[in-house]
């Protein structure tokens, strides 16, 4: 019984899914370089261009089914608070450019996306898996990462996002 228990406890230790940082990831608690970003919607710009409202990134795929699960509730906190509190984009790591701007244009989305087709963006943000959602505070310093599909619109996630930018959503 021994044996087959720890077995167990070797197979668990073995197949629990490790997040290896990706080449050139920005940590939390470092400020976002002011790196390129090319529209797929909106116009291209960069990082900096988002420096004094608190800023919530999302990195997804149109492919990608959690990802497209979030966007509602994503498209929701942009639509109540973008622009006035804080800014939401998107940024999609498709190789095919037009089914990513099929998806944003079918989900309707409100804010702007851009295109991260050569993996410089994914690697920075340390999108090995995604989606994945950035909080980045008013001087473009990162404070969290959130991996997997969140109902961002739901009183929980709304309370985590304030408590993060320490702001109060309204």
């Amino acid at each position: 019984m021994k044996a087959i228990n720890l077995i167990f406890i070797c197979l668990l230790i073995i197949s629990t899914p490790a997040f290896a940082d990706t080449s050139g990831e920005i940590k939390v608690g470092a400020t976002l370089p002011p790196a390129v970003l090319n529209a797929l919607t909106g116009r291209s710009g960069k990082f900096s261009d988002f420096r004094g409202k608190p800023l919530i990134i999302n990195v997804w795929a149109s492919w990608c089914g959690p990802c497209r699960a979030e966007m509602g509730s994503l498209d929701n906190i942009s639509r109540r608070f973008g622009g006035k509190q804080l800014n939401v984009i998107g940024i999609s790591t498709d190789d095919d450019a037009y089914a990513a701007v099929s998806f944003v244009r079918e989900a309707k989305l409100s804010f702007n996306n851009y295109l991260d087709n050569n993996v410089i963006l994914e690697n920075m943000l340390g999108a090995n898996t995604i989606p994945l959602t950035i909080l980045v505070d008013a001087r473009g310093r990162v404070l969290q990462k959130v991996r997997g599909s969140q109902a961002w619109d739901s009183p929980e996630a709304l309370a985590m996002i304030g408590k993060s930018f320490q702001i109060k959503l309204n």
